[in-house]
Formats: C-alpha cells, structure tokens, sequence
C-alpha cells in the first residue's frame, strides 16, 4: 500500500529519476537513508520498473512518428505469437497495443522518412500472414509528451 509520502516520491522520479536519496529526502521531509530505503522498496515491489533517457526523436534522425492500426486476417494463439514476435525485432516499433473495437492491435512508431514508413507497412508488416489490412497515421505535431502517471 502505498502512503502520500510514497506518491511524492514516485511523481518526483518520474520529473527527474536522476534524484539522489539526498535530494529525495530534502523535498519529502526524510533522511536521505530512509528516502533511498522508500526508492528501494518501491523497485524491489515493482513500482517502480526503471529508468530510461528520453531521447529526442528528431535529433536521432527519425522525421516520421505515427500510429499503425493493423487488423488480423486470422486469429488464434499461433497468429497472435509470430505477430508478437514479428513486433518485438523491430526497433521501429517502439510501442504496441491489443484493442478492442475494429482494429486488433495499435503500434506507434518511429521511421527515418516516409520511404522508411513505407518499407516497414509493405515488407515487414502486410506481408506477415496473419495480417488482413492496415491503416496507418503520421503524426503531424505531438501536442503533449508522453507524460508521467498520476500518482
């Protein structure tokens, strides 16, 4: 269960994981020991999955964002897993989703250029033999970035 104090703690990690126990301790009222015993507990129970640099997308050279929305031809057990495997070797795709309604899964994506979004639709992912049909959109500006969680 978590407590205010535990809440604070993972909405200040989240702004800035770089925090010392030091720095944790100043803004929550704690020692620093206790701080980083909180920030331990929290990771060992799994609130905490990691920490990760944000990187910015167009300084790596990766002009075209968008969302793949791909709708199965089949469904079953055997289709679901090589599309997952197909989904897992391509760094391209850097999130995936099932969903409900028409389509079966939503990827959000990130390519070089259009030619390069046009490779990934037509050799990597209609050709895959569980694949019906997809739709696809290109981000035209990112209103909000990904943001924390609210704790």
């Amino acid at each position: 269960m978590l407590d205010d104090t535990d809440t604070r703690l993972l909405a200040a990690l989240q702004k800035d994981a770089h925090l010392t126990a030091h720095q944790l301790g100043d803004m929550l009222n704690l020692s620093p020991s206790q701080a980083g015993r909180r920030r331990q507990r929290l990771e060992s129970e799994g609130y905490i999955n990691g920490y990760a640099a944000r990187l910015d997308p167009m300084k790596l050279g990766l002009q075209v964002q968008g969302f793949i929305q791909v709708h199965l031809g089949t469904h079953g057990p055997e289709q679901s897993a090589s599309f997952a495997r197909m989904v897992a070797t391509r760094p391209e795709i850097t999130s995936a989703w099932t969903m409900t309604g028409e389509a079966d899964y939503l990827l959000h994506v990130y390519c070089a250029d259009l030619p390069g979004l046009n490779s990934l639709l037509h050799e990597v992912i209609l050709p895959h033999p569980a694949v019906a049909r997809v739709q696809s959109q290109i981000v035209m500006d990112q209103l909000k970035r990904d943001a924390p969680l609210p704790t």
